[in-house]
């Protein structure tokens, strides 16, 4: 009678599969960010008070922390922050890219743009709209910084990531709305030092477009097919937000 709960009966019968950090007051994040940043889970308002017997806690963390989402402004100056963005632009196609042999080889990876190619030349074109994710198996490191961040004995930092070309080829050869990776950041270490900047990052942010940083079980979401749900708190002005993000798939 009602074709949307009938389609959401439809829905509930394919795997959802999660795709964000859980996360606690021992959840890593950025040193930059000062000491005392996150408090989880605060009791501010305890069981047996006389008023309401209830829970209440707080909540205070970064707006990069966890598995999250950036906005534009995050690195761009007067850019769009959290509230130029609605609930539909949190949907998304999701394109899958398995680069993992090619990281066992070298940590350092960076995929390129004719990975996206060979990608494409098996499960057809990116869509518009569509969030293409890197699957490097670097979600299994966490929650231990220094193994996320491939320290050395020399204290270099050693992870994959993305190429400008990877970046420029899936925004202006094709339409994406979001690239999103299993690491810390969206460059690849050794770009990234070589840069002496973030530069795919600031890259993404400058197109407008959103990322989505530390996500988990992508192994477990076939390549191509399935729908990319983020939510996140309606919090103004915010630069970026933990998010709870979800795949969607036969």
């Amino acid at each position: 009678m009602y074709p949307l709960w009938e389609s959401l009966k439809k829905a509930k019968n394919c795997r959802w599969v999660e795709l964000s950090h859980s996360l606690n007051n021992q959840s890593p994040y950025w040193s930059g960010i000062p000491d005392g940043s996150v408090e989880l889970s605060k009791t501010v308002y305890d069981w047996g008070e006389p008023m309401l017997d209830c829970l209440i806690q707080t909540f205070k963390f970064p707006g990069q922390f966890g598995t999250h989402i950036d906005f534009p402004g995050h690195f761009i100056k007067d850019a769009p922050l959290s509230e130029s963005y609605g609930v539909k632009e949190m949907v998304f196609p999701l394109c899958v890219v398995d680069v993992t042999a090619k990281v066992a080889k070298d940590p350092c990876y960076a995929v390129t743009a004719e990975d996206i190619k060979e990608y494409e030349r098996k499960y057809g074109p990116i869509p518009d709209g569509a969030l293409v994710a890197l699957y490097t198996g670097w979600a299994a490191r966490w929650p231990d910084m220094d193994a996320m961040s491939g320290i050395a004995e020399d204290g270099s930092e050693n992870f994959p990531g993305w190429s400008m070309e990877a970046l420029r080829y899936i925004y202006e050869e094709r339409n994406a709305a979001a690239n999103g990776h299993e690491t810390l950041d969206t460059d690849a270490s050794a770009l990234a030092a070589e840069a002496g900047d973030l530069a795919c990052e600031r890259y993404v942010l400058a197109k407008g477009k959103l990322q989505i940083e530390l996500l988990c079980n992508l192994d477990q979401v076939p390549p191509a097919g399935a729908v990319l749900v983020a939510a996140c708190p309606r919090i103004e002005g915010a630069t970026g937000l933990p998010v709870r993000v979800w795949a969607i798939t036969q």
